[in-house]
């Protein structure tokens, strides 16, 4: 059986190390890296559930993809906030992750604050950057985003750290009032990984 808390509580820069690991053991994950590098879209990342979901796969022995229902890829250019532009953007890069089992879903972060009032309910400032997008998530656990950058080394962004993704802990993030994000997306988690600790959006601890 393994430790699957092995890493948690480690400096950062170990977790980022073992993140960059894992990463790199995924040969479906470096792919999709490969093929979003290739694309070449302005301030791209892959983020969310196909980072964290993969660590807590290999660290629990289970198999790949388990729990993950899709593929975020985000990109930011203001040039162009139409829908059509974004939808482009979204076809030309269909073919490049149609070998995947789950999709791919590939958003323009510039378009975020237009179309945010009418799904959520909520007023959205307009982002400056993919990575300012990452900070808003509705968890700390969920905000991490990885590229390979023009060297094929791994980047990473986690504004938060990366000791809750190691400690298998859903973290609030109350940038936003997204309380029910949160509590949706942690019951998710924990029906598929039972291992994790949720720690509910009212918790100031």
């Amino acid at each position: 059986m393994t430790d699957h808390l092995q890493y948690a509580s480690l400096p950062f820069s170990e977790q980022r190390a073992a993140l960059v690991e894992i990463a790199c053991r995924e040969d479906w994950l470096m792919s999709v890296l490969d093929r979003l590098r290739g694309l070449a879209l302005p301030d791209s990342w892959l983020v969310s559930g196909a980072i964290y979901n993969t660590v807590w796969n290999v660290l629990t022995g289970r198999p790949a993809f388990t729990g993950i229902k899709d593929v975020d890829v985000f990109y930011f250019d203001d040039s162009d906030l139409s829908y059509a532009a974004e939808d482009r953007v979204i076809r030309r890069a269909a073919p490049d992750f149609r070998w995947l089992p789950v999709p791919v879903e590939v958003r323009n972060q510039a378009r975020v604050h237009l179309w945010f009032r009418d799904r959520f309910g909520q007023d959205y400032s307009p982002l400056r950057s993919s990575c300012e997008a990452i900070d808003r998530f509705s968890s700390r656990t969920h905000c991490v985003g990885i590229r390979l950058d023009e060297k094929g080394k791994l980047d990473v962004y986690a504004p938060f750290g990366l000791d809750d993704i190691f400690a298998f802990r859903i973290t609030p993030n109350r940038v936003l009032d997204n309380s029910r994000t949160h509590t949706k997306k942690a019951a998710r988690a924990l029906s598929v990984w039972p291992e994790l600790m949720v720690v509910p959006w009212n918790d100031e601890a």
